[in-house]
């Protein structure tokens, strides 16, 4: 499918809850520490980096919810602060746009997914609606929710997979998993895609294309 053009595209949404706590204190899970990654981070590198290898332009749109930006409650916020077009070049953009937030964020609450995937919900049905039907897309979610160290959610009406990574310290096997080699975190979280992916492309009738014409393979 990739082969015959289909195109892969990431969104990312980051949790600036305040349950986070404060970023300027050592102990959140948003301090900036110049000389390691907070768990924020290394989720975004770990996971983010092999999903980057499938996008077809490698730049994402990023958002950030739960807290005021620029003194504004928002729970779906570019953080390029460009509401038009609020993509980042390549995971390097997407921790850039993160660290330049903590500038001017203030954590705030409640944590809501809705937002975001209703948003992404929408691009995609516009994007049928105009006939691009060589889409797929998978959002990822980031968040500080105890109770979810990952969870994978198929939207079976849409090509669309939702990923939630659970990052905090309440349970420190969530940090050894992501300060290890960063195998096991994205084995877990993203083994399931493939699945999702052909499940709804099988559902739907959709054959892969041929990669040197773009026809379809019988």
């Amino acid at each position: 499918y990739i082969a015959g053009g289909i195109e892969i595209n990431l969104v990312v949404a980051i949790d600036f809850t305040a349950s986070n706590g404060d970023h300027r204190n050592p102990t959140s899970l948003h301090y900036i520490n110049p000389n390691e990654e907070n768990l924020y981070q290394k989720a975004i590198s770990s996971v983010g980096k092999i999903l980057e290898a499938y996008d077809y332009d490698k730049r994402f749109p990023v958002y950030g919810f739960g807290a005021k930006f620029n003194r504004v409650l928002s729970h779906i916020y570019p953080l390029n602060n460009d509401y038009r077009n609020p993509e980042v070049t390549g995971i390097d953009g997407i921790l850039a746009a993160y660290s330049h937030t903590m500038n001017y964020v203030e954590l705030h609450g409640p944590t809501n997914f809705s937002p975001i995937i209703n948003h992404t919900a929408s691009k995609i049905k516009s994007e049928l609606d105009a006939g691009n039907d060589m889409v797929y897309y998978i959002l990822l979610i980031i968040t500080d929710m105890e109770s979810t160290i990952r969870a994978i959610i198929n939207a079976s009406s849409l090509p669309l997979s939702i990923v939630i990574v659970g990052v905090g310290n309440a349970d420190f096997t969530k940090m050894h998993i992501l300060d290890a080699d960063d195998v096991p975190l994205t084995v877990s979280v993203l083994e399931e895609i493939p699945d999702q992916f052909l499940g709804y492309m099988k559902r739907n009738g959709k054959l892969p294309h041929s990669p040197a014409n773009n026809e379809l393979v019988n």
